[in-house]
């Protein structure tokens, strides 16, 4: 039998909150004011899981980056959905690189996984990630402007839109790095200790488009910042549901644990609560490419784990 490291497990269970239904609920186009009403509200709700660290937070903040890399793909003119990043990501040779996929894949869950600091460094690497270039005068540039809004003191979500639309006045053809950003600016603003993946996930959802299935508002046109704070309530719930999901499954997973006798069974459980996903043929110290494809097989029956790639071989797993 095993036993979990208490550092990889939360002390008790947290319950996950969920965006009040009357901020979900809305008929017809909002105002400026409602608008900003409810994402504050949305945001409330999301703020103390966006603090605390259960022991699948960095599973469900992975879940989250996974998502907003599979929009910029479509941003990008891509076809790449969340099984394909996946897959570039997770089965790719030690040491290989990810392609360009893989890297915004990378940078999103950069986003999701460091603190919610801007310094140069960050961006000059962020921007060379996602295949872009800037000077080093523009990203001063930036930095000046982040420093700028932060003394404004306006509500995160219009801080959020201002350095979206910031950088796309600057470069047209670097929304992915806005959508982005506005997520890095938005947590800052927030004081949430690491940021969360949110905004790019809604980039082509209603909030978004000025007539339902009409053309899609872009940083810093006329009514974005409305926009932006009508996605931040779905969102915010998104994630919220997400979080209660891995919650329910990484408690099953966490109380079978003891009952496990695979040597290195401790290794599988802490990767599967600190990653979207694991390869069926993990191998550790202490567990061979064998013993984890028979773990993961009676994980799976247990139902404390999912198959996530739906295939018979190059198979991966997660919560």
């Amino acid at each position: 039998m095993i036993r979990l490291d208490p550092a990889t497990t939360s002390p008790a269970p947290i319950a996950p909150p969920i965006v009040p239904p009357w901020a979900l609920a809305h008929s017809g186009a909002l105002n400026d004011a409602d608008a900003a009403f409810q994402a504050g509200a949305a945001l409330a709700s999301l703020d103390s899981l966006a603090r605390a660290e259960p022991s699948w937070s960095n599973a469900w903040r992975q879940r989250l980056a996974l998502r907003c890399a599979a929009a910029s793909m479509r941003l990008a003119g891509r076809s790449e959905d969340e099984a394909a990043l996946r897959d570039a990501w997770y089965l790719r040779p030690a040491g290989a690189d990810t392609g360009p996929a893989g890297a915004v894949l990378g940078a999103w869950r950069q986003l999701a996984m460091q603190p919610s600091v801007d310094t140069h460094d960050r961006l000059e690497k962020i921007v060379d990630q996602i295949g872009i270039h800037w000077d080093d005068a523009a990203l001063a540039n930036l930095s000046t402007e982040i420093e700028k809004l932060a003394g404004l003191q306006r509500p995160a979500p219009f801080t959020a839109a201002a350095i979206a639309a910031h950088v796309v006045a600057m470069r047209p053809d670097c929304e992915l790095f806005a959508w982005w950003l506005a997520d890095l600016v938005l947590a800052k603003s927030l004081r949430w200790p690491r940021p969360l993946p949110l905004l790019m996930a809604q980039a082509f959802g209603p909030a978004f488009r000025r007539e339902p299935g009409g053309e899609r508002i872009r940083p810093g046109e006329k009514s974005f910042e409305r926009a932006v704070c009508v996605a931040l309530v779905p969102a915010a719930a998104a994630a919220c549901r997400l979080a209660a999901d891995l919650s329910r499954r990484a408690e099953r997973l966490i109380a079978i644990a003891p009952k496990l006798r695979a040597k290195g069974a401790g290794d599988a459980i802490f990767s599967l609560l600190n990653e979207d996903a694991v390869s069926g043929s993990l191998t550790t110290k202490n567990l061979s490419r064998f013993a984890a494809r028979r773990l993961f097989e009676r994980l799976q029956q247990l139902d404390a784990v999912r198959e996530l790639s739906g295939r018979t071989t190059f198979r991966l797993f997660g919560l």
